[in-house]
């Protein structure tokens, strides 16, 4: 395991050679909520990684903020063509989600495309806790 930005990762040829072929940039924003997001979850660890090279290589591993969300991790992409009648070329990434509070650990894959924002939403549905109160009239 790898993490991108580690500098003894970046002399390798894995690292070169996948920076060659994607030599682009595309921002992906996490989004995690509940009830049809209208509740967001914070505290979910989400881990962005790829496997390159038989080795899993990680690009991001952080935990949403209050509002449930992840701004701005910048992922590799391939080169942008030119002709407007060709499919963009796209690259895949795992995303797992991980919230500790209700052992919930879901993956996902998200398409990247040159100079595109992507938005991936993760729905958790935390487990409900019932607060039993008893109340004394006169007290």
């Amino acid at each position: 395991m790898y993490n991108f930005y580690d500098e003894d990762f970046r002399k390798t040829s894995t690292y070169n050679n996948f920076i060659r072929e994607n030599p682009n940039e595309s921002i992906l924003n996490i989004r995690t909520s509940a009830a049809n997001e209208a509740i967001p979850i914070d505290g979910v660890r989400i881990i962005v990684s790829k496997d390159i090279d038989n080795y899993k290589v990680i690009f991001y591993d952080g935990i949403t903020d209050n509002s449930g969300m992840i701004n701005n991790i910048i992922l590799p992409t391939p080169s942008l063509d030119s002709n407007d009648l060709v499919v963009p070329k796209a690259i895949s990434y795992d995303i797992e989600a991980i919230y500790e509070k209700d052992n919930v650990d879901r993956f996902y894959k998200v398409l990247m495309y040159p100079g595109i924002k992507v938005i991936q939403n993760i729905n958790i549905v935390p487990t409900l806790e019932v607060v039993e109160e008893v109340f004394k009239y006169g007290s």
